[in-house]
């Protein structure tokens, strides 16, 4: 009898209990799979398994032409379309030289942000689900909601927005954008501020994220962390910042650290993130209001795109981290390389390591807070 308590628990003989998570499971967003080896609560191994959404994404681009790519990079991570787009463009626009007008990349910058905005609210509504405290993720959907019915109203689609256009964008902003800005701003504030009061100094959910998978800066570093996920170790990295690209250089915004990596800090540099797309998007569109209606949209590119031959690797700072594009052209009308640097994929490597000694509610909490897409993760 006792030996067979000790195979139940572990503590004796060394074989502990093995747990499938996913990946039809609510917490693990249908597409990702561990299998935990757990002492008790306590995760001792845990194995992610991925390929459950894997498209052959990169091999696909050898078979399409450069514009035809465009709705494919819509599918990486879904929650942040434009992007995607934005960043795959831009690389085709540096293999080949192109100058895109000012008055399209401030439209980028705009739309971009806005996609920020929205990503981030995913994320801490649907951390907040999985830790118990659901009313913030009413207050946060209902404002991500009114996003994508910019989005919509700007090219027709609210998820997959296959935005802009190699050289530019297609359209301008409509009439009433200002007039929309203005009713989405201080709502945005608003479920910002609700959702800060509901969460951020409430016991229970300190008590679940403050020092849970915490992760030091050298260790982040090393794993290849971008975005909010290494900014939460304290790394003040932001390629808007650092590489600046498109028009960031003009704008005037922080960069949100934290100190500990854990859970919580994930948390809150997603919340101020959010504060600050709201003051480039104020500042971008502040400067599209003194440009010429007739402004060019487009630069003068040809019909048929063809690199020259050569490679190019261009990054963006996504929603999250660096999103980064390797291209390369051998002259003809379709790329003969893509490879695709998503931000998951690095991040989610380091689970295991994130995990390891934590409780299985913990692990969790910490899949969540790294905001792992499926789609960006397994191409």
């Amino acid at each position: 009898m006792a030996n067979e308590y000790a195979v139940n628990t572990g503590h004796s003989t060394g074989d502990y209990v093995t747990i499938n998570i996913g990946p039809s499971h609510p917490a693990m967003h249908g597409t990702l799979r561990v299998i935990a080896q757990t002492d008790g609560e306590t995760v001792v191994k845990a194995d992610p398994e991925i390929g459950y959404l894997h498209r052959g994404v990169e091999k696909l681009g050898e078979h399409l032409t450069y514009h035809q790519f465009i709705p494919i990079t819509d599918r990486l991570n879904y929650c942040s379309a434009i992007a995607n787009n934005v960043s795959y463009e831009m690389a085709v626009e540096k293999l080949m030289g192109i100058e895109v007008p000012e008055k399209a990349q401030l439209i980028r910058v705009i739309m971009t942000e806005l996609a920020r905005i929205a990503d981030h609210q995913v994320l801490v509504g649907i951390l907040g689900v999985d830790l118990g405290a659901f009313t913030p993720f009413f207050y946060l959907i209902i404002q991500r909601e009114e996003i994508y019915e910019i989005f919509e109203w700007y090219n027709g689609a609210r998820l997959t927005n296959t935005f802009g256009r190699i050289g530019g964008v297609e359209a301008d902003l409509p009439d009433d954008f200002d007039a929309r800005w203005r009713e989405l701003k201080p709502n945005l504030l608003k479920a910002i501020d609700e959702t800060d009061k509901l969460l951020t100094h409430n016991r229970i959910w300190m008590d679940r994220t403050i020092g849970v998978t915490a992760f030091s800066p050298e260790d982040a570093l090393a794993w290849g962390f971008t975005g909010p996920c290494l900014r939460a170790c304290g790394v003040k990295r932001d390629l808007r910042k650092d590489e600046p690209y498109g028009l960031y250089d003009r704008f005037t915004f922080d960069v949100p650290v934290g100190k500990n990596g854990d859970v919580f800090d994930r948390y809150m540099i997603r919340m101020r993130e959010m504060e600050e797309s709201i003051k480039i998007i104020d500042q971008a569109y502040a400067m599209y209001r003194e440009m010429a209606p007739d402004a060019p949209l487009m630069a003068k590119v040809p019909k048929t795109i063809k690199p020259p031959v050569g490679e190019v690797y261009h990054a963006i700072e996504s929603p999250n981290g660096e999103l980064g594009f390797f291209i390369k052209s051998d002259g003809s009308e379709k790329p003969y390389r893509i490879k695709i640097r998503p931000p998951c994929y690095m991040i989610y490597q380091a689970f295991p390591e994130l995990v390891k000694g934590e409780m299985i509610a913990d692990l969790i909490a910490c899949l969540s807070s790294l905001n792992i897409i499926a789609g960006e993760l397994d191409r």
